[in-house]
């Protein structure tokens, strides 16, 4: 209770001492010319405050303009920019469009009615990458060569989706009904070739060739060559071998001629004859029979036939071959 009857007793003076001050500031005498003090900006500052509101506004205004002119050359639009359309499946580009770094998309498709043209002054070079960045595949386009380096190279068809040729470090394989070489020179091989069939376009010859080296063909089951509607020939330069190894040869046609085969005449005497027929008198008449004769070698010639068989072992076409 005396603490708070001490606080009111100081309220009260504090009060009475306000009071006092108050009264005491009314009664002071005024002067007639009181003093005024300038309050804003004035001078120079003024001056520099205007001019610097002033280049502001000019800013703006060249700003709003320079924006109103790229708007408009830019051709910006609610859908896009120029011939950059913004649509749900995805930016769609008009006309011709050039990029100066790398563009990186999912998908990339011509309009239905236009083709698809990548053009580029050096190369155009397609890359594939996996999800850690690395490259797995790559297709380029240059002015001497076009380079595909992949694990698998594969062309299908639009239809089915067949392979028609895929390339991969074990195989080449061509999928096509029929492979056709149109060049001059034909098909070169470096390695072995292994085909079913080999098969001339019609009315066209089919030509095996190895200018420098042998040509061999092999098969477990047989090798078949078959001239249905012509002739077929076995030309060489030096020996024509036929050879065997467990069965036999055999000829079967109607007529079988051995041109050019040696001739040798018969004589009753125990020595040899000549080995040409033009050694014969000609008071002699002409032989058109004449007896085929097999030496110990294997060689041929004719003789001329008689009663009995002239084929003579000592013949010199037998001794000299």
């Amino acid at each position: 209770m005396d603490r708070s009857a001490n606080l009111d007793t100081e309220e009260l003076k504090m009060t009475r001492e306000q009071y006092i001050l108050a009264t005491q500031q009314n009664s002071l005498p005024r002067t007639e010319h009181p003093q005024f003090y300038p309050v804003g900006i004035y001078g120079w500052r003024k001056r520099c405050l205007y001019f610097f509101v002033l280049l502001l506004l000019v800013t703006m205004i060249v700003n709003l303009a320079m924006t109103i002119w790229i708007l408009k050359v830019m051709n910006f639009t609610v859908d896009g920019m120029g011939n950059l359309r913004v649509t749900k499946k995805g930016i769609r580009l008009e006309g011709i469009s050039e990029f100066l770094l790398p563009l990186y998309v999912k998908e990339i498709h011509s309009r239905k009615d236009s083709p698809l043209v990548l053009q580029s002054d050096r190369n155009v070079t397609v890359n594939a990458r996996n999800h850690m960045g690395q490259l797995t595949g790559q297709l380029t386009v240059g002015a001497d060569a076009v380079e595909a380096q992949c694990k698998r190279f594969e062309v299908r068809a639009s239809e089915g989706g067949k392979v028609l040729f895929s390339a991969d470090e074990d195989e080449i394989v061509i999928g096509a009904d029929r492979l056709k070489v149109t060049g001059t020179e034909g098909a070169v091989f470096g390695h072995s070739v292994e085909t079913p069939h080999i098969r001339a376009e019609p009315s066209q010859d089919l030509k095996l060739e190895s200018p420098t080296r042998s040509l061999v063909m092999e098969a477990p089951r047989g090798v078949q060559v078959n001239a249905a509607a012509g002739d077929l020939k076995a030309t060489c330069r030096k020996e024509l071998h036929l050879q065997s190894t467990e069965g036999e040869i055999f000829l079967n046609a109607d007529t079988i001629r051995l041109g050019n085969l040696p001739v040798g005449s018969f004589s009753s005497s125990s020595s040899s004859t000549s080995s040409s027929s033009t050694s014969q008198s000609s008071s002699a008449p002409r032989q058109t029979i004449y007896e085929l004769c097999v030496c110990p070698n294997g060689k041929l010639y004719l003789s001329p036939a008689g009663a009995g068989s002239t084929c003579q072992s000592s013949s010199n076409i037998c001794l000299w071959s």
